[in-house]
């Protein structure tokens, strides 16, 4: 009965934590995007948003699990929780350099197309690279 009270304690603690590392990933999107992406997804629904919010979604939760399944769990709840906690702070920081740096590199600005009201292209650019920094970092992680 006591491991199954200790697993589940675990499991919360990594869903609290999961669940920090993705809404901070939404807040950092956020914030390098013109604009408040809440807005601009539920109520504009502006599809560029909406493909950019989708990726970063996905490419978060991919950190997310490679930084569970990778933590220091071996030495004890709080080393694990910390590890985590770290490794997705981590993926997050490197997904937002690339996505800033793809908007330097490219010949228009990304945050401008994801401000428009009318679907651009060049969003699945930045939707594929963030996606792609996610699996990258996932590996580097793990």
């Amino acid at each position: 009965m006591n491991e199954i009270l200790i697993s589940s304690l675990y499991a919360l603690g990594y869903g609290a934590v999961g669940t920090a590392i993705m809404l901070l990933g939404y807040l950092i999107t956020d914030l390098l995007t013109p604009g408040k992406l809440h807005r601009l997804v539920w109520e504009e629904r502006n599809p560029n948003a909406v493909l950019l919010v989708s990726a970063n979604t996905l490419g978060a939760a991919v950190v997310v699990v490679s930084a569970i399944l990778s933590s220091f769990s071996e030495l004890g709840l709080g080393a694990g929780l910390l590890s985590a906690a770290l490794f997705g702070v981590i993926g997050l920081a490197v997904m937002a350099v690339s996505f800033l740096i793809i908007d330097l590199i490219t010949p228009t600005s990304i945050r401008a197309v994801i401000a428009s009201a009318d679907f651009h292209p060049a969003t699945w650019v930045s939707a594929t690279a963030h996606l792609s920094i996610a699996l990258v970092v996932a590996a580097a992680i793990s």
